[in-house]
């Protein structure tokens, strides 16, 4: 059979499963969640197995810090798997929930129902988690979902997938409610990306190229975000100490992750005590900055001069740009300009400077005094997410169950008819 058969074959599989997973009862969604939770906590050696595996090739293949970062599994990493099952099975379920019922002067009363969103497509690179995330918030949500994770993480996809199934079978759900695409060939992606008649969205997870290359090619709508290039301005009478502590959480904690702080906006009547003080702290860090004029002799050995590319770059390591602004309009303008829409934070002890922070900041999640790292699904109360979206249609920020479903209206009469 052709590869172009093979996904085709696979995208239909889905369609049809995607039926029966729309009219799943609660009961046996939750109860396929319970199961692949228990699944993973007693399989985990094998889990581990296929990880290391994973590990040591894209070591041999020479892959970057980060992308080895977010491919590794530890017993904590399949704690948090489970765990995201069980309390995604714990949330309401939205599907076939009526909300906005109102009545018309015809007589008909008029509501909106909440669906499924059908089939979702999910492509990403590293994370094996993503197959655990993705696939159980499409589950709960009723929907099915096409997994094409990286060849580089192949392996653990593969032990994880087989879990999936088996969960899906002991509640007895169908087994093509979650496919994986047949190869990691990009051509396969290419052909997946045509497949509109029985893909209904498609959510990319990756880096920049990756998600321009699906937006190009996909003729069904896509989910995305390009980067995360995430700010904090530090406003002229903000708590310090606590700054100092923000700062770090949101940089050192996790470098290589979309929500991690890449660019630092410090007001000028503050800068020339905070930022001696932060670069000590980070000192132990190793965090290097790439810093604006004003900024570059307040930060010690660690700094080099920007360039202009440095403003607007999603770094993914311990490599932080610094600009020195002199008021919350030009910190402002400097994230309209180089923001992704992804998080943004202001650090003040200013209440009308927070609440214009808030409301004129385009970003999916706006932070005051906390750290951007906390822009995920699961810190959000959403159990898990799918995905942060930095489109505005159809969702806006982390990606939980409810954003995985629509509506449609529904109109209840007796006997109207339109004059």
């Amino acid at each position: 059979m052709s590869l172009e058969q093979q996904v085709k074959d696979v995208s239909r599989k889905a369609r049809d499963a995607g039926r029966l997973m729309a009219r799943a009862d609660s009961e046996k969604k939750n109860r396929a969640l319970e199961i692949l939770a228990d699944l993973l906590e007693q399989n985990s050696a094998k889990i581990f197995e296929a990880n290391i595996k994973d590990i040591q090739e894209a070591e041999t293949r020479g892959l970057d810090k980060a992308r080895v970062e977010r491919l590794k599994l530890d017993s904590g990493a399949v704690k948090s798997m489970a765990g995201a099952c069980r309390e995604v099975a714990a949330m309401h379920d939205p599907v076939g929930e009526i909300e906005s019922m109102h009545k018309r002067p015809s007589g008909i009363t008029v509501g909106r129902m909440r669906i499924p969103l059908g089939v979702v497509a999910i492509i990403y690179e590293s994370r094996p988690n993503v197959t655990i995330d993705a696939a159980i918030l499409c589950l709960k949500a009723g929907n099915a979902i096409i997994l094409r994770g990286g060849s580089e993480a192949a392996n653990s996809n593969e032990a994880l997938a087989g879990l999936i199934s088996t969960a899906l079978a002991q509640s007895g759900l169908p087994e093509s409610g979650v496919c994986c695409l047949p190869s990691t060939d990009r051509e396969a992606v290419r052909i997946m990306l045509k497949q509109d008649d029985c893909i209904d969205v498609v959510i990319p997870r990756g880096g920049e190229g990756l998600i321009r290359a699906v937006v190009q090619d996909a003729t069904m709508p896509v989910l995305k975000h390009y980067k995360g290039v995430c700010h904090i301005y530090v406003h002229n009478d903000a708590d310090l100490d606590r700054a100092v502590d923000i700062i770090q959480n949101a940089k050192v904690q996790r470098p290589g992750v979309c929500n991690a702080l890449e660019c630092l906006l410090v007001h000028s009547d503050v800068a020339g005590n905070f930022l001696p003080r932060l670069s000590y702290r980070l000192a132990g860090d190793q965090v290097e900055y790439r810093a604006c004029e004003r900024s570059l002799p307040l930060l010690g050995d660690a700094a080099r001069p920007a360039s202009p590319e440095d403003f607007g770059c999603e770094f993914l390591s311990l490599t932080m740009a610094v600009r020195v602004v002199d008021s919350q309009d030009q910190a402002q303008e400097h994230i309209d300009k180089y923001g992704s829409g992804h998080s943004e934070a202001i650090l003040t002890r200013d209440y009308s400077s927070s609440m214009r922070f808030m409301r004129e900041v385009d970003a999916s999640a706006v932070f005051v005094n906390a750290s951007t790292r906390f822009n995920d699904g699961g810190q959000f109360g959403l159990g898990a997410e799918i995905g942060i979206s930095t489109s505005k249609l159809h969702a806006y920020g982390p990606m939980g169950v409810r954003e995985l479903t629509s509506t449609k209206f529904v109109v209840l009469g007796e006997g109207q008819i339109r004059c």
